[in-house]
This record gives structure tokens, C-alpha cells and sequence, in this order.
């Protein structure tokens, strides 16, 4: 691997680069942004540029030979020390940051992060899943964070900055990667061998919001068969916002226990509804002014939403904060019935009503 392979971060890299040409690389980083764009990938090529005893960091160009560049390709470097969450677990376990009981704060990443370094003068520590951090492993890690071994770099991976406490959000330089262009997300569909031909690739590229964690979801025939039941749902005049919601529930449930990958789903319905409502506003417009019924697109959108703009641009609102809600890991069955609740009056009245 080699920072050739690290597609669409361009920018962050040449921070990193200059940070390093000028001596003034930070110690602790939160990497923000979507899932599957690259983030995990960056951080460790970052590693391995300052693990590399080849090749001077601010070169940004690890020689890929020697036998530091060599294990921490293979995660076997004793100075990378990486921590994702269990795929058997909904959280990270405070064990992998302090130890387990008999041998607190004697094992774990706040261990061995204060350890000197065996090989070269830095070490680096990789958080992956940073947002399913319970509260004991948050605080456990600020502990480290406020004061960061001077030889050491500590990146944490989140999808989303409000996931994190504010007090470590404080204490870290944060950096927000960008989704991915289409145009590299329907290269690496057509490398992946995702997709059939080329026209498949630019679709579903297209509907993946520049994240490849979303591509593959949308390869399910399950996400797409709820994604039309909740478009033909908000379509309908007064839609029984209990049934969806009990639609939705179900085909979430079928993800048993993984809640990123059910999140990331509903994130994709959530943003679906938003561009089915956005895609209205135009017509409703329209429709203040021309006879409706003289057009079949006209009198769709005030059957689908007899509030007009009002309920529109209400129900947009109402996909937004449902999308702040879901960063903020909210329950989620209580996100999806609320959300749906609310559209259903919102499309119907023009607001929402607070009771």
C-alpha cells in the first residue's frame, strides 16, 4: 500500500505533509466522516510514512521495503497499536484500553501507548469504531488523551464528531473527510467487481452518497425493497405512518445486533425521504399558481402533501434533524416511529405538533 492508494483525500494529505515539513505534526487526531470512504485505510498509511526508517515522514513516501513499512502492512508492528470494536460486540471493550480486571491499567491501548517505543522514537495508536465507545472507555481514553505521551500519535475514526464527548472532541485536531466522488466510487465498484458493466457502476455510484459502505448496502435486495415501500408510503395521501414505521423496524431487525450497519441504512432511508420531499418543492410551487389537476405530476405532490410548501419544507426539516438524531446515537426504534409519525402530520398540517 502507498498513498497512490489512497483515493479522494487529497487535501488532507498535503496538511499532514506540511504539518511534518514543519515539524509540527499534532498528537491526537479525530478522523470524521461517512463510513467506508477511507479513513481507517489514510490512518495507516499515515503510520507507516512515520514508522518508515527509510524514508524521513515529511517525505511523505515510505519506502514499502524495509521491514518496518513491511509489518505495519501485515498489523504486526510493535509501534501501531490499533483497537476496533469486536464483531461479536455493540460496544468496545473497556478491556482493550486498560486491561481486563485482574490487570487493569497493565494491558490495553492507555497501557501500551505510554510505553516507549521498541523499533523506532514514535509510536501510533489507531481507534477504529471511535463512536461505540461505551462511557467508561470514553473517560478511560480522555485520561490519555490530556496528556499524550510526547512519542506517540493517536488517531481516533468516527463517522461523527457529535458521537464523541465534547472533552475529547477538545482535545483532538479534528478533520473531516469528504465523501467520495462518484467517479471514484464507480472505479472502485467496477475493481471490487460490485457491479456488472460500467452504466451499473455510475448508478450505483450515484446512489452511494460517496461511501463504498453504502454501495454495498444498496446491492441488497432488502434495502431496496424498503426503500420503495417508503417512497410509495410518503406518496400516498394521510400514509399510515405506524405501518411503515413497523416496516422499517422490521427489515432493520433482520441486522440482528450491528448497530453501525443498521444506521447506516436508515441513514440511506432517512436521506431518501429527504429527496423525495426536496423533489416536490418545485411542483407544489407550481401548483399555487396552475390548475393542478390539469397536470398528473402537479396533482400527485398535493394529494401526497395537501400542506403544500409549508408541509414540505417541514417534512425536509424533520429528515435533517432526524439525521442529527441518528449521529447523536438516538434509539432507533424510537427515531424510526418519531420520524415517521412526524412527516405523516407534518406533510398533512404544515408543522409539527408538540405535545
Amino acid at each position: 500500500m502507498n498513498w497512490d492508494d489512497i483515493l479522494g483525500h487529497d487535501r488532507i494529505r498535503e496538511m499532514f505533509a506540511t504539518a511534518l515539513s514543519k515539524n509540527r505534526l499534532a498528537s491526537t487526531f479525530l478522523f470524521v466522516g461517512p463510513a467506508s470512504i477511507g479513513k481507517r485505510k489514510f490512518a495507516l498509511m499515515l503510520a507507516k510514512t512515520l514508522l518508515c526508517q527509510n524514508v524521513p515522514p515529511y517525505h511523505m513516501r515510505p519506502c514499502g521495503n524495509c521491514e518496518d513499512c513491511k509489518q505495519v502492512d501485515a498489523l504486526t508492528h510493535p509501534d501501531l497499536l490499533t483497537v476496533s470494536r469486536p464483531k461479536d460486540k455493540t460496544r468496545i471493550p473497556v478491556e482493550l484500553l486498560i486491561g481486563d480486571g485482574q490487570h487493569r491499567m497493565e494491558a490495553g491501548l492507555c497501557h501500551d501507548i505510554a510505553m516507549r517505543p521498541f523499533r523506532g522514537q514514535r509510536k501510533v495508536a489507531i481507534l477504529d469504531d471511535a463512536d461505540d465507545l461505551n462511557q467508561e472507555g470514553a473517560n478511560c481514553l480522555l485520561k490519555t488523551l490530556e496528556e499524550p505521551p510526547a512519542d506517540s500519535v493517536i488517531i481516533l475514526i468516527s463517522q461523527s464528531e457529535q458521537r464523541q464527548l465534547p472533552t475529547i472532541r477538545s482535545r483532538c485536531q479534528i478533520l473531516r473527510f469528504a465523501p467520495l466522488s462518484d467517479d471514484i466510487v464507480k472505479k472502485l465498484l467496477l475493481e471490487l467487481e460490485w457491479v456488472a458493466d460500467e452504466a451499473a457502476a455510475e448508478k450505483l455510484a450515484k446512489q452511494s452518497k460517496g461511501s463504498l459502505a453504502r454501495a454495498d448496502q444498496l446491492r441488497d435486495e432488502g434495502l431496496q425493497g424498503i426503500a420503495e415501500v417508503v417512497l410509495s408510503s410518503l406518496a400516498k395521501r394521510d400514509f399510515h405512518s405506524v405501518q411503515l414505521a413497523k416496516d422499517v423496524a422490521d427489515y432493520l431487525q433482520k441486522m440482528g445486533d450491528d448497530a453501525p450497519k443498521k444506521r447506516e441504512a436508515l441513514s440511506h432511508l432517512i436521506e431518501l425521504a429527504a429527496d423525495y420531499y426536496r423533489n416536490q418543492l418545485v411542483p407544489l410551487a407550481q401548483a399555487a399558481t396552475l390548475d393542478a389537476s390539469q397536470d398528473p405530476a402537479l396533482r400527485a405532490a398535493v394529494m401526497a402533501i395537501p400542506a403544500g410548501l409549508d408541509g414540505a419544507a417541514a417534512c425536509l426539516q424533520r429528515c435533517a434533524e432526524a439525521e442529527i438524531q441518528l449521529d447523536a446515537n438516538a434509539n432507533i426504534a424510537t427515531l424510526v416511529e418519531s420520524w415517521l409519525d412526524d412527516l405523516a402530520m407534518a406533510a398533512r398540517l404544515g408543522y409539527i405538533e408538540t405535545f
